[in-house]
This record gives structure tokens, C-alpha cells and sequence, in this order.
């Protein structure tokens, strides 16, 4: 069971694939915002998955962050989530925010949305049903 205040981290290291230069949402050799969003979502749903049954995950609803500082190639990076709540069961939200070795290079918070997994992908699969 999922409690306020539950914590879940990942760690990735900066590759070539994650740079601002490569996904072109900059042109600098760059860990890309993209990139440090994509992680924390991540941290976030593993945390949400904990509390959940099977057949229930959780979609992102919502992300605001600040991305802080940079973080070259090669870097080693820690994405820490934290559930600060949840709201009608369903709702789940997080504080969230990644680190290199010198300190904080993004946070902010996010929202992810409990949903039944196979109706839900039902749902956006006939969406393009022919």
C-alpha cells in the first residue's frame, strides 16, 4: 500500500540517444529536457505501480518542471519521485527532481492518472479503427 511520502529512484547515465543535439530540442551536446521528463515519469509510475492491482497502471496526466542546470555526456544522473498525494483514489501526485554529482539539475512535480490497462489501450487503439 502506497503512503505519502513513499520515495522511488532510478539512475541513467547521459547518452548520445538523450542529448538535446541528437532529439533536436536544442543544439547542444546536452542531457535534453525531453530526456530528464521522460526519467521522471518514469521514477513516478514505478513508485505508483508499487501500490497498485494487476491489471491497473497509471498514465501521465501532467508534468511542470525546472530544468536547472546542465548535465554533459557521460554524466551519471539520480531521478528521485515522491508521492505527496492522492486524490480519489485515482490521482496520484509527485514531487520529483533529478541529480548529478554537483547537485540538483531539475524538479518539480507531476500527475499520473490510475486507469485499467487493456480498456484503456482499447480505447486509444479504436480511435484509428478504420
Amino acid at each position: 500500500m502506497l503512503k505519502i511520502g513513499d520515495k522511488y529512484e532510478i539512475k541513467a547515465t547521459v547518452k548520445e540517444e538523450y542529448l538535446a543535439s541528437t532529439l533536436k530540442s536544442g543544439c547542444l551536446d546536452i542531457f535534453a529536457t525531453p530526456m530528464v521528463v521522460a526519467f521522471m515519469e518514469e521514477a513516478s509510475l514505478e513508485l505508483a505501480q508499487k501500490g497498485l492491482p494487476e491489471g491497473i497502471t497509471t498514465v501521465g496526466t501532467e508534468v511542470n518542471i525546472e530544468h536547472i542546470s546542465p548535465a554533459p555526456l557521460g554524466a551519471e544522473v539520480r531521478f528521485v519521485s515522491e508521492l505527496t498525494g492522492i486524490d480519489d483514489d485515482r490521482f496520484y501526485h509527485f514531487n520529483i527532481a533529478a541529480y548529478d554529482k554537483l547537485g540538483l539539475l531539475a524538479q518539480g512535480t507531476h500527475t499520473r492518472a490510475s486507469v485499467k490497462a487493456e480498456k484503456f489501450q482499447r480505447k486509444a487503439e479504436s480511435k484509428y479503427e478504420v
